[in-house]
């Protein structure tokens, strides 16, 4: 338990131990914990954590994700991918030397996430391809599935970007006929396969192929409910109801979706999600769609 994260927000608050533990508990019980890791029983835990607005869970480790600042890094540079927040994202990988990174599925974690900020970011074909051929080309087999799955997709994105639809299908093709065996394990597992389902899912969008895609979207919204994310279905939602504008669905049915896409944008806080879902739904509901 990260005992010294509790002491940090207690002084942050301005609270002695005294203050903090007035009405909930001993300042002995308390003063046990902070100096001797003696932990109260859950209740008063979790009262002391709400008075000075700690989470519960910013005292427990992260399970199977190493601490280091690198990790730390390019966790947050992950997730700010998903909230499409790619500036971001593009800042925090400056920070890291890939030279600096010794272990090979650190290496490619690095490179698929520089090359998928770098598509978003309209960085030249040729660098961002570059940036994919270190997975590709690499020698090392150690977490290289996911990865190369990754790049695959990546390479699928740089085309469609470039409207060259018959390269892009073959890549987004090698990805289709495997992401539906890939075993999920670690909270990272599950980002990723959404990553590649759901960019799946764009690119077929992209082409017309509407079933194709809305059956991609579903099955990120069944990894997301198996998994208890919910970190793809707002984006999920918004590509369903953009590809219902497609077949010219009912206008009710067309704003449920994006009422639930608002929803699920809400809780993760995704800012630039919502600004698009308000654009769009201001259209749809004046019939400009």
């Amino acid at each position: 338990m990260n005992i010294e994260r509790f002491v940090e927000a207690r002084k942050a608050f301005g609270l002695s131990q005294k203050e903090l533990a007035d009405g909930i508990c001993t300042q002995a019980t308390l003063s046990r914990f902070e100096n001797n890791g003696q932990i109260p029983n859950l209740k008063i835990l979790i009262k002391l954590c709400n008075r000075i607005q700690l989470p519960l869970s910013e005292l427990f480790p992260r399970v199977g994700i190493q601490n280091t600042e690198i990790n730390k890094k390019m966790d947050q540079a992950e997730f700010n991918l998903i909230t499409s927040e790619f500036d971001a994202a593009e800042k925090l990988l400056a920070e890291i030397s890939p030279t600096e990174l010794e272990d090979p599925a650190l290496l490619m974690r690095y490179h698929y996430l520089k090359g998928f900020v770098m598509i978003f970011k309209d960085a030249p074909v040729t660098d961002i391809l570059f940036m994919f051929d270190q997975i590709i080309l690499s020698k090392s087999t150690a977490d290289k599935n996911i990865f190369l799955l990754l790049a695959y997709t990546g390479v699928g994105m740089v085309y469609l970007r470039e409207h060259d639809q018959a390269k892009a299908e073959f890549y987004f093709t090698k990805v289709f006929e495997k992401i539906y065996d890939y075993p999920i394990k670690e909270t990272e597992d599950t980002w990723r396969v959404l990553n590649i389902v759901f960019q799946c899912a764009v690119f077929y969008s992209a082409i017309n192929e509407l079933e194709t895609s809305n059956a991609l979207l579903e099955y990120a919204i069944s990894i997301c409910s198996d998994n208890h994310v919910t970190y793809y279905l707002a984006r999920a939602a918004f590509l369903l109801a953009k590809n219902a504008i497609l077949q010219k669905k009912d206008q009710a049915y067309i704003l449920e979706l994006l009422d639930d896409a608002r929803a699920y944008a809400k809780i993760n806080k995704n800012i630039i999600q919502l600004s698009q879902l308000k654009a769009l739904r201001e259209k749809v509901s004046a019939g400009d769609y």
